[in-house]
Parts: structure tokens; C-alpha cells; sequence
């Protein structure tokens, strides 16, 4: 009974599992904004005990070993700074990211899909500067149809982004939770109020 409870605790410590940490980069930026740069906890305890990380912020709630207890982080710096990526991957994710999670002929949001503006079946090809974000209503209704044959026109014109871009694109886009130790850090070129 004892091992039972014991395992079980180890595996889902309730009031601890749901302490992630916010992870910055040396310039105390975040790694990336969307999605944010996080860690659970345990991983950021590691981190620390390793004297890869600072703790800049840090929960109330605690972690014990036999010899130490530690508070746990709630925002950590890296002590080396790390590079970021310069080109940005294709992939469906980065180009509704890029595309503001909404259809790029009509504006919706939500149900969507990718379109080729020039089709596939026309020498199209699957690049940044030839597909959009599309609700599934417009993608049906374009078709393997041109812009002009389908009477359809794109807010914008389809390019690849700057990784830059993409980052603060992502910004916009907070996660469902924010801790309060974290705002400091999420929004510090923001206009502060007058």
C-alpha cells in the first residue's frame, strides 16, 4: 500500500505538476512565443542543479529531496545564449501562423485547411509564396480553379516570413494560461501606458 501511494505521488505530485517554467534565453527573451517556451517543472529543477539556468522568478510551492528543498522556478534564463534559427520550416503550423489562423479569402476563423492559389493541377507548387490558409467552404469553392476563374481574391499575397515575423506573429497568440511572473517578460517592448 505504501509503494502504491509512494509511486503514485512520484508519477502525479498534484500540486506540482501544473508549475511549468518560463524559459529565456540569455537576452531574457523567450525562446519563442508560440508556442511559448516553456518547461515543467522538473525539468527546470534539473536545469537549475546543473548551473545551466538562473532562476529569475520562482512559485510559492516547494520540492524536497532528503538534504535540500528548492523553491520551484516560474521563469529561468539560460546561461548561454542560444542562436535563433534564421530560416523558418514550412509546415502547416508556421503558415496558419503566418496567415493569423484565419482564411486568407474570406477571413474566418477556425475549420482550416491549406489551398494552392495556383493549382496543383495547373503546375502549382507547395511553397510559402503559393499557399494560404483556407476555411474549408473557400477551398471547396476554389477548387482547382484559378484566382480569376473562381472570382476570389487573397487579402494578402502568400510570401515566406522572416523567422522575426513569425516570432512576434506568435506573440499575438498568448496560451490559454499566463503566469503573473511571466508578464514582465512576455511584453517588454509594449507601449506602456501614459
Amino acid at each position: 500500500m505504501q509503494a502504491e501511494f509512494r509511486t503514485s505521488f512520484v508519477r502525479e505530485p498534484n500540486n506540482l505538476r501544473h508549475n511549468p517554467a518560463l524559459v529565456l534565453n540569455a537576452d531574457y527573451r523567450p525562446l519563442s512565443y508560440y508556442p511559448l517556451s516553456l518547461w515543467p517543472w522538473q525539468e527546470a529543477v534539473k536545469a537549475v542543479w546543473l548551473d545551466r539556468v538562473d532562476i529569475v522568478a520562482e512559485y510559492d510551492d516547494y520540492v524536497h529531496s532528503p538534504s535540500t528543498q528548492i523553491r520551484i522556478p516560474s521563469v529561468v534564463v539560460l546561461k548561454d545564449y542560444v542562436k535563433p534559427q534564421k530560416r523558418v520550416a514550412f509546415t502547416r503550423f508556421n503558415l496558419f501562423l503566418r496567415d493569423e489562423f484565419c482564411c486568407q479569402y474570406c477571413g474566418s476563423k477556425g475549420d482550416l485547411t491549406f489551398d494552392h492559389v495556383v493549382p496543383r493541377a495547373s503546375g502549382g507548387i507547395t511553397s510559402w509564396e503559393n499557399v494560404v490558409a483556407a476555411c474549408s467552404r473557400c477551398n471547396l469553392r476554389k477548387g482547382s480553379k484559378s484566382l480569376r476563374q473562381s472570382g476570389m481574391s487573397l487579402r494578402k499575397p502568400p510570401k515566406q516570413p522572416q523567422a522575426e515575423q513569425l516570432r512576434n506573429m506568435g506573440r499575438k497568440f498568448p496560451p490559454n494560461h499566463l503566469h503573473e511572473s511571466w508578464l514582465d517578460f512576455l511584453y517588454w517592448d509594449a507601449e506602456l501606458e501614459a
